[in-house]
């Protein structure tokens, strides 16, 4: 399974809230956020999320996804890492490599790249990728 690390994360019980970029909006920059997050717009960056990215039909990210799940409905252009769960639905698209503990693929969704699965530790606030220590 996959764990991942947030700097000052330890201690702390945030609300959970649910964040939305809208269709039409383009976000250029890096994304972070705690709670879950649905995208039916433009990120130009990378996204780090604590919790569930939702990808709309139309939504497109270009930079890398870290995120403990992802259900997955758009065009994503760059690695995706899951702690849990990635469920590309109908018709997304992932153009790069995959990691994640579990996989789904709906029979019209394409995935170009390479997928792998396995205990890892995914570090957030880097990207950096170790293997899990069992115990």
């Amino acid at each position: 399974m996959f764990k991942f690390k947030l700097k000052g994360s330890e201690n702390q019980s945030p609300a959970i809230s649910t964040s939305f970029i809208g269709a039409g909006a383009v976000f250029t920059g890096n994304l972070e956020c705690q709670g879950d997050i649905r995208i039916d717009g433009t990120i130009k960056g990378n996204v780090r999320c604590m919790s569930k990215i939702v990808l709309g039909p139309e939504g497109v990210i270009e930079g890398d996804v870290f995120t403990r799940e992802a259900d997955i409905m758009g065009r994503v252009d760059g690695r995706v890492w899951t702690n849990e769960l990635l469920y590309m639905r109908n018709n997304a698209t992932v153009n790069g490599d995959i990691l994640a503990s579990k996989l789904m693929i709906d029979p019209t969704a394409s995935f170009n790249g390479q997928c792998k699965m396995g205990a890892n530790i995914v570090d957030l606030n880097t990207g950096n990728l170790s293997l899990a220590l069992n115990g």
